[in-house]
């Protein structure tokens, strides 16, 4: 790569700063040296997430390049033998303090959260046999109890090291890279073809394509963010993937909603804390306290309740949220119920057993991001 690998992670490190976290930092930074390729860039982002992983193992008073040359010994000691770190050093550096109330801190989820993250794609419906041979180096998902396979789930865990946005079937929308859990909660939904469905928190809208092809990309998705920018992506995503029936507007998530339409399902994807996508995005525990989760806590409850009044009388409300604790989880969905007798708890397609209506998808149980998800139907 010419410059050393510790060295570009330590750059990518420097530009980190409040507003702009490990992520963003480090899109910024591979934007501007794109001859670093896919293989540069992989090792890069590797080791700026193995430092933020290791953070509160590494010497203070160490140059930045020492503490990634670290960081990466010890992700490439724990990724041969997880068993070399004790789970109470685990329990008491790799997380804050604070999580512990809000979680069970179990050594299966400890160890995981240290582990490397796996990358999923979703391809369209009917397209995954085509994709799997092409990109090779694919898995398809196996979900164990309590969890029941969609019959129509088309995600593959993808091993190999090609540039996905490059990749055969990229370009002609036949695959997005897509989390496992962030695709169980478009089954979840259970949306059917024709039906009018609300996707509030769209974001750059990965589950509103989802739920298109649900649908057969027949019916009316309505897709809606507070950021402007997001919604310019989900229409390029939306162009690229063929996708045609939704119709978009921003939205604070603090007025009416911005369709006066009745739906048949609404999905509240909200805002969270992020603890559910540690693993992936180290840094974020670093930079998460105990007052955001509780703040974010009364903007789901609001938006959750803000969004019920669009569900026709029996639709279907999904709250999900890619965090664990349990102020954004159970605590939020207990408050809807108690609020809001006019809805009834709504067994969910991807259990196992029937009647469940809210399940936790926990990293080392589903070999993805950590995930809730709560179904009602609307009575009257």
């Amino acid at each position: 790569m010419g410059e050393t690998l510790e060295n570009h992670a330590a750059r990518v490190l420097a530009s980190i700063r409040p507003g702009v976290p490990a992520d963003e930092a480090l899109r910024e930074y591979l934007a501007g040296n794109r001859s670093l390729g896919a293989v540069g860039r992989r090792s890069v982002s590797r080791a700026v997430f193995s430092y933020f992983r290791w953070l509160r193992w590494l010497g203070p008073g160490e140059s930045a390049q020492k503490r990634v040359v670290g960081a990466l010994g010890l992700q490439a000691r724990f990724e041969r033998d997880p068993s070399c770190v004790k789970v109470e050093a685990l329990a008491a550096r790799s997380v804050p303090g604070w999580l512990g109330a809000e979680m069970d801190l179990s050594p299966a989820y400890l160890r995981r959260l240290q582990a490397e993250p796996p990358l999923w794609i979703r391809t369209k419906i009917g397209a995954t046999g085509e994709i799997e041979r092409s990109l090779g180096f694919c898995e398809r998902a196996v979900l164990r109890d309590p969890l029941a396979v969609p019959g129509d789930l088309a995600a593959l865990r993808y091993r190999g090291t090609a540039d996905l946005h490059r990749a055969p079937g990229f370009e002609s929308g036949m695959l997005e890279i897509q989390d496992l859990s962030s695709q169980l909660v478009g089954h979840a939904c259970a949306p059917r073809a024709g039906e009018t469905w609300w996707d509030a928190c769209a974001g750059e809208g990965g589950k509103t394509l989802h739920l298109s092809d649900l649908m057969r990309n027949k019916g009316l998705i309505l897709a809606s963010d507070r950021s402007a920018r997001r919604l310019t992506l989900l229409k390029r995503r939306a162009a690229r993937a063929g996708v045609f029936n939704y119709r978009a507007a921003a939205w604070t998530g603090t007025g009416p909603a911005p369709f006066r339409t009745r739906c048949d399902g609404v999905l509240v994807d909200a805002p969270c804390s992020g603890v559910g996508t540690w693993q992936r995005n180290p840094h974020a525990r670093w930079t998460t306290s105990i007052e955001d989760v509780r703040e974010l806590a009364g903007v789901q409850a609001d938006l959750l309740a803000r969004a019920a009044a669009s569900v026709k009388p029996g639709g279907r409300l999904v709250y999900a949220v890619c965090t664990l604790t349990r102020s954004e989880t159970s605590a939020v969905a207990d408050r809807f119920e108690g609020a809001h007798p006019d809805f009834e708890p709504a067994p969910l397609t991807i259990a196992a057993a029937p009647a469940v209506s809210r399940v936790t998808l926990l990293p080392q149980d589903v070999d993805a991001n950590g995930m809730f998800i709560a179904a009602w139907t609307r009575l009257r």
